[in-house]
């Protein structure tokens, strides 16, 4: 194994971003999350540090979020970002520049997919190219993505829930929704302000979600103390919630993930349709942890629905699987610029 690092994959999320190194698997995985200063307008923290700033700064520093719905909505802040996972992975000494393999949506933009491509190449990488993450989550999740059956996969990222019909290595439907891990967080935070009169952080609402939240309730209810602010009183206020309410939250943003592949259902052709019939649908993405969402669909729709192995890895992974068979997926996948 050379020291060098020569291929790097991105799932760049508007929530977490994952970087993969072949023969290394997942390098880094930190939240796309940018603080900048607004005195001189540099760079102060990327990543986890930046983060954990969220919602505590004094209003000299301003935190980011780069990527809106999986967008790039900032470019010199994007730009930051990808620099600063290069150089976490890339060696020092290492004057070679690695070839950048990045995943974006597949409802995209030519321009903003340039854009990403130019924001790689400006970052320091050899030669930039995109891939799309419906495909690169099958991939990931181990769906033979060539073989001429239909399957379905949906990826729920932070910003972005992208729903695909796959078959012979391409997207035959797709659809993207912009309810996803983001919208779940604010119906959490949503539901504590009306019933509770309770305001909590972004980050509070996301922990309340990771620990109690399920898209079906469990038959043992679950309760979890929390900490927020008094909107009449506007002090501090501590209360208890249940994971049934939670799940009562998340009711319509849910509903409407449900409703989005239930529409591509119905759009795709009857023969892949039957294959998704017998195999099931494959939840990838940060979305794909919300506990008993597989649940939710299946009896929604009617349609087995399976959380893929490690969900929140599998765009990473799958950029993995392209990286090491670059030659094999350049016509089929992907648009490159490179120096």
């Amino acid at each position: 194994m050379s020291m060098f690092v020569t291929k790097i994959g991105i799932d760049l999320g508007t929530c977490n971003s994952l970087v993969f190194v072949p023969g290394k698997g997942v390098v880094v995985r930190e939240p796309s999350v940018v603080a900048v200063s607004l005195y001189n307008n540099s760079i102060l923290a990327v990543g986890q540090q930046a983060k954990e700033m969220t919602g505590r700064t004094p209003d000299t520093i301003r935190v980011y979020r780069p990527l809106r719905e999986g967008v790039i909505a900032d470019f010199r802040v994007t730009l930051a970002m990808i620099r600063y996972f290069l150089k976490k992975v890339v060696p020092r000494y290492q004057f070679l520049k690695p070839e950048v393999l990045v995943a974006v949506p597949a409802g995209i933009t030519s321009t903003e997919r340039r854009a990403v491509v130019e924001a790689a190449v400006g970052a320091g990488a050899k030669a930039a190219y995109v891939a799309k993450e419906p495909i690169l989550a099958a991939i990931g999740a181990g769906i033979p993505i060539h073989s001429s059956s239909g399957h379905m996969i949906v990826d729920i990222g932070g910003g972005t829930t992208e729903a695909a019909v796959i078959s012979l290595g391409g997207i035959v439907e797709s659809t993207s929704l912009r309810v996803a891990g983001d919208k779940l967080d604010e119906a959490i935070s949503n539901y504590l302000k009306k019933k509770y009169n309770l305001a909590v952080g972004e980050n509070t609402a996301e922990e309340i979600k990771m620990k109690i939240g399920a898209a079906v309730a469990d038959k043992d209810d679950v309760t979890l103390e929390i900490k927020g602010r008094d909107l009449v009183q506007g002090l501090p206020k501590t209360i208890k919630i249940t994971g049934k309410e939670i799940t009562e939250a998340l009711q319509e943003p849910l509903e409407e993930i449900v409703r989005t592949v239930r529409l591509l259902l119905r759009e795709t052709p009857p023969e892949l349709s039957a294959d998704i019939m017998d195999k099931g649908i494959i939840l990838s993405g940060g979305g794909g942890l919300l506990r008993n969402l597989d649940q939710l669909i299946t009896e929604s729709i009617g349609v087995p629905c399976f959380a893929a192995e490690d969900p929140l890895t599998c765009v990473a992974r799958g950029t993995g699987a392209v990286l090491e068979n670059l030659e094999a997926y350049k016509a089929s996948l992907m648009s490159k610029r490179g120096t």
